[in-house]
């Protein structure tokens, strides 16, 4: 069968550098740093007093007192980011076909607060059961892609995606598989991560994975950087609407970029080190371009997974050399998780958003924070380091890897008006 072309045609952002994508593009291309003090609770006795917060969000400016006692912050910020994306592709959602127009929404983790919360206040109490209602509700990962059907009424194919920080790239590239397949038109894809919490701060400590670079949280989130000593906790959510192009074309939607290619692998190493030989990855970039039918000379930007780990960011550079040869010095590499802190589940769909605008706006924003040289990084890449750099734009891929081995790479190509 001829597979269908996909295009993206809204987009939508909540981040710790921008509640929307106008400010989230800022927040990009002037390498700004989300990451400060912990203000959700009181982080004095944590090994890690920093994160990258959303910051100035009111719940009640989106949802009313009883709608956010059912939602945890995770869901909120799935809401939020996939109104802007529906608004942005500008559909006429009394028109179209809703028994085809899906929902898939990755979350690595989903509502860790609400499962924090619950088990605090049953282990200070009596000893009596008493739980909230919307305590498994409120939880459960799914529950973020139910909660968008259930607003807008779309009854096409629903569920998450959980695979840690791959969540949201493995629902992009399930998004992508649907439509060209034929089964749908629209899909409303990505994903939304509320991590920072004493359970998620000192889970991530205790295995050694932040860093605590608690003197200078502004710089903690330092790929690439010789100095690195772990990632910077994120949180928020980025959305995206997936349309069958001869769909947007007829409708007349604003078209934003085509997704070309997606691909998938696992490392089958170890629960939380990648590959140290990168295989994995490498192979991922490999089905990836595959999947496309493109060359690897055609690459022009990459947006890393680069999450400041000492074992991670060398891993993934080693695969990119393994995988372009030569042409990888050509290519403009960055990680945008030093402005944004690593937003786990969330990640592959704000990383993907990203890699669109740098695409849109010839503008590759840069890998911030870094001072010191890794002698183990071949020196001959292209990091786009510090600054924002103009480039031309023609094919993006974006990398995101998740604990217990999973990797997922989309690839998306500039639209040029036929």
């Amino acid at each position: 069968m001829e597979l269908k072309r996909v295009v993206v045609t809204g987009l939508g952002a909540l981040t710790p550098i921008g509640n929307n994508i106008p400010e989230y593009w800022e927040g990009l291309k002037t390498g700004k740093s989300g990451c400060a003090p912990i203000t959700y609770f009181d982080a004095e006795k944590f090994k890690t007093r920093f994160a990258c917060e959303i910051k100035n969000f009111n719940p009640l400016d989106y949802f009313n007192r009883k709608e956010t006692r059912k939602l945890d912050r995770f869901a909120q910020y799935a809401l939020v980011s996939s109104q802007e994306a529906i608004e942005d592709s500008k559909l006429n959602l009394e028109t179209i076909d809703k028994f085809r127009v899906g929902v898939i929404w990755g979350a690595g983790i989903g509502g860790l607060e609400t499962f924090q919360n619950e088990v605090i206040n049953f282990a200070e109490g009596d000893g009596t059961p008493r739980f909230n209602p919307f305590f498994i509700p409120k939880m459960i990962a799914d529950i973020a892609p139910g909660n968008i059907s259930i607003k807008y009424g779309f009854m096409g194919p629903n569920y998450a995606t959980v695979s840690a920080c791959a969540s949201a790239a493995n629902a992009l590239i399930d998004a992508f598989n649907y439509i060209r397949l034929g089964k749908c038109n629209i899909i409303v894809t990505g994903g939304s991560e509320a991590a920072v919490t004493k359970a998620g701060i000192g889970g991530f400590n205790a295995m050694h994975a932040l860093s605590t670079r608690n003197d200078s949280p502004q710089t903690a989130s330092r790929p690439f950087d010789a100095t690195r000593d772990g990632f910077v906790l994120g949180e928020g959510s980025g959305a995206l609407i997936l349309e069958e192009y001869e769909h947007a074309k007829k409708r007349g939607a604003k078209i934003y970029a085509e997704v070309i290619g997606g691909g998938m692998s696992s490392d089958a190493y170890h629960m939380t080190a990648p590959h140290p030989e990168g295989i994995g990855v490498e192979r991922v970039m490999i089905n990836c371009l595959e999947d496309a039918n493109i060359s690897p000379n055609k690459i022009d930007h990459i947006n890393t997974h680069g999450t400041a780990t000492p074992l991670g960011d060398v891993a993934e550079l080693k695969a990119i050399t393994n995988v372009f040869g030569n042409h990888a010095k050509e290519i403009n590499i960055n990680s945008t998780k030093s402005m944004t802190g690593h937003l786990l589940g969330a990640a592959g769909a704000v990383e993907a958003i990203a890699s669109i605008l740098a695409m849109q706006h010839s503008l590759v924003p840069p890998t911030i924070n870094h001072s010191t040289v890794d002698d183990t990084i071949d020196p001959s890449l292209n990091l786009t380091l510090n600054k924002a750099q103009k480039c031309k734009i023609d094919y993006a891929m974006s990398n995101t890897f998740g604990f217990g081995g999973h990797n997922a790479c989309i690839l998306f190509k500039k639209h040029k008006p036929e």
